[in-house]
């Protein structure tokens, strides 16, 4: 018992070290952190800029920026949003998988938001790394070395850019570990350099009162009116990441670092909007394009550091999205939403993965978008706009899971009427910025909604075609086919990979490969699940020969730190049988290696096809056509169960669609 206290006692101080604060620190807060930069930069320009901008309007759109922060950051994804992690797991399908048994039509709110996050993931790197590194226009040497127009700016954007994806296959911890002293800086300076330029007005701090915020929205002084909200959104842009990153970090460290981000973030914007009081009439700092008070407000020897800082944040903040994209893919694969990638793990928590694919599809429609807009500004007109319909969405799970899984009723209906209100305004001013580039967002989001429904749609369809049978049923046909020396000889050891943990049955596929489609006679029968465990190196298998010494039934279990060599496991588990005698001899005399005493394999990949008779709707009939369209693009599942150098045929076998029920019949003639 003592160890075990010892033990449980050492967990928890690893949990909430200081190496993962920092960690917490690099991979999560990276985009709120980096909104000071542009918020009161947004603010003021859709005002009319500086001269336009006064006392009362200033300090009531700080409030509304503390309130937006403290509603929909601290409040729904800290206090509320992480309550509901699945095991240890966040983000809108971690969520949706414990909701689903609330109802169907569930998977379409999910839907929605989980597409709109991914196009968040591409745009969030385009546009604050272009931002940071436009921000060294704020210093006139490099101003002149960027020259006139934008192709420097856009090449040192698309090298950042380009690295950062580069280096994502050395895993979020490193990278946090990289990051994490970075983004303590950067929050430290934030909340440095907003301190020290509040203590020169201590009337800023009215912006706490809510009233404020109500007011502004209607002052005259507000000449944004309703889409001011538009601009203060931003603040709380990457609010999501705090949930969605919940299993790389875990929520313990987030909760005990948020509160020191968040410190930081209001006394920057505090900050800001004191030198802007105090300057809001200097026509010389009017007189200058595209102000902001981020910069501009530091002194000329302090700027260069504000912008290293900011374009290392910048690049973090890109981080946060990603590494958030590839939880979002891997969870939303296991719905059935996605197809199954290739999943690493580089590092030893099974919460920290990176996909290939996506890594590869996320840099290049990163690279369009910043090769489209070409500019910050530009690209922040598409910014805010997905991640208000993601949060909305998110509202509507968040209230089924108050309400209908914990049945807290009245709680869930407080919730949804607070945050929906909220975010329905925040909504509608963002759609203000549809025809200036918000369509790019819902552009990217409808693209990756057509992947989410054309695979969840033709799962279903393959699934209502599916048959499992009892393979006891078919051990003598099974038999008698090993008998029949006119069939040709496929191999000592045939392989299919199946799905599912069930010993005694199997896919009717296999067997309609194995009896119908070119019989294969085979010394051995192999039918082999690969199942990941949580234990990083697990390596455990069990088997059931169902009586029989050529039939045999495999669960593989694998630890998610195991490279799936399903060839390499097969081989010992074939000797291991052979010793047992639950196997017979096998030989294989020419090899260049020598004689062996384990035969040869053949594996057999089985896909489904459309075949050209039954009957179903155009729009199923599409859908079904664009997922096996998408499955092509997606790899090969040879290469994920490492046999690539194995002797793999791929076999295409009908969705057994129930047979037209009218068929014309052909009219024989005479000559």
């Amino acid at each position: 018992m003592e160890d075990q206290l010892k033990g449980t006692k050492e967990a928890k101080v690893k949990k909430y070290s200081m190496g993962m604060f920092l960690v917490t620190i690099g991979i999560v807060y990276g985009d709120i952190g980096t909104s000071p930069m542009y918020v009161m930069k947004s603010i003021v320009e859709g005002n009319g800029g500086l001269a336009n901008v006064d006392r009362d309007f200033i300090i009531g759109s700080l409030s509304l920026v503390i309130w937006t922060i403290t509603l929909l950051t601290t409040i729904k994804h800290v206090l509320i949003a992480m309550k509901a992690d699945n095991h240890g797991e966040g983000g809108i399908f971690a969520l949706y998988s414990l909701v689903k048994s609330c109802g169907a039509w569930l998977i379409i709110p999910t839907m929605v938001g989980g597409c709109t996050m991914l196009a968040d993931g591409v745009l969030t790197p385009a546009v604050t790394v272009t931002t940071a590194v436009e921000g060294l226009r704020s210093i006139e040497f490099m101003n002149r070395l960027l020259g006139e127009g934008q192709v420097v700016v856009l090449i040192i954007t698309l090298i950042i850019v380009s690295t950062l994806f580069l280096i994502q296959k050395s895993g979020t911890s490193s990278i946090g570990k990289l990051f994490g002293p970075v983004m303590l800086i950067w929050f430290l300076f934030l909340g440095i350099v907003g301190l020290v330029y509040s203590i020169g007005d201590l009337s800023i701090l009215l912006a706490f009162n809510p009233v404020y915020a109500i007011r502004v929205i209607f002052s005259p002084a507000n000449k944004a009116g309703l889409m001011i909200l538009g601009s203060v959104f931003l603040c709380t842009t990457g609010a999501e990441a705090l949930y969605t990153d919940m299993g790389h970090v875990g929520k313990e460290n987030i909760y005990i670092s948020w509160p020191f981000v968040k410190i930081c973030l209001i006394l920057n914007y505090m900050g800001q909007c004191s030198w802007i009081i105090k300057n809001h009439d200097n026509a010389a700092l009017a007189a200058i394009e595209d102000l902001n008070p981020f910069y501009v407000m530091l002194p000329e020897a302090l700027r260069p550091v504000a912008i290293i800082l900011s374009a290392l944040a910048a690049i973090i903040a890109s981080q946060a999205l990603i590494s958030g994209s590839y939880t979002l893919v891997h969870e939303a694969a296991s719905l059935d939403l996605m197809p199954h990638l290739n999943v690493r793990y580089p590092s030893d928590t099974k919460g920290q993965i990176y996909i290939p694919v996506v890594n590869k599809l996320l840099w290049f429609m990163c690279i369009l978008v910043i090769l489209y807009f070409r500019s910050g500004s530009r690209m922040e007109n598409a910014y805010g706009l997905a991640i208000t319909i993601s949060m909305l969405m998110m509202t509507i799970l968040f209230t089924v899971y108050i309400g209908v899984l914990h049945g807290r009723k009245l709680a869930a209906l407080i919730f949804a009427i607070v945050f929906f209100a909220i975010e329905s305004v925040f909504f509608a001013s963002s759609l203000g910025k549809f025809v200036v580039g918000g369509y790019v967002a819902i552009i990217l989001s409808a693209m990756i909604l057509v992947i989410m429904i054309s695979w969840f749609r033709g799962t279903q369809i393959e699934r209502m075609q599916g048959v499992r049978l009892r393979i006891l049923d078919y051990v003598s046909a099974i038999r008698n086919l090993q008998a029949d020396s006119t069939v040709p000889y496929c191999a000592n050891n045939l392989v299919y990979l199946s799905k599912g943990e069930e010993f005694e049955t199997i896919d009717r596929d296999i067997m309609y490969s194995i009896l119908d489609k070119d019989p294969k006679r085979a010394d051995a029968y192999w039918f082999i699940s690969v199942n990941t465990t949580d234990i990083p190196f697990q390596r455990e298998y069990e088997v059931n020969t169902l009586g029989t010494d050529f039939i045999f039934r495999v669960n593989l279990n694998l630890g998610f730190k195991v490279r799936q060599s399903i060839n390499i496991y097969l081989r010992q588990i074939v000797n291991d049988l052979m010793k047992s005698g639950e196997l017979p001899p096998q030989s294989k005399d020419y090899s260049v290696y020598g004689p062996s005493a384990v035969g040869s394999f053949k594996f057999c990949m089985i896909r489904k096809m459309m075949p050209m008779e039954g009957e179903l709707s155009t729009i199923d009939n599409m859908l079904i056509h664009t997922k096996y369209i998408i499955r092509r693009m997606a790899g090969s599942p040879a290469r994920w169960f490492g046999l690539e150098t194995s002797r793999v045929i791929y076999e295409y076998v009908p969705l057994f669609l129930p047979k037209r029920t009218e068929t014309e019949r052909l009219q024989r003639i005479e000559r």
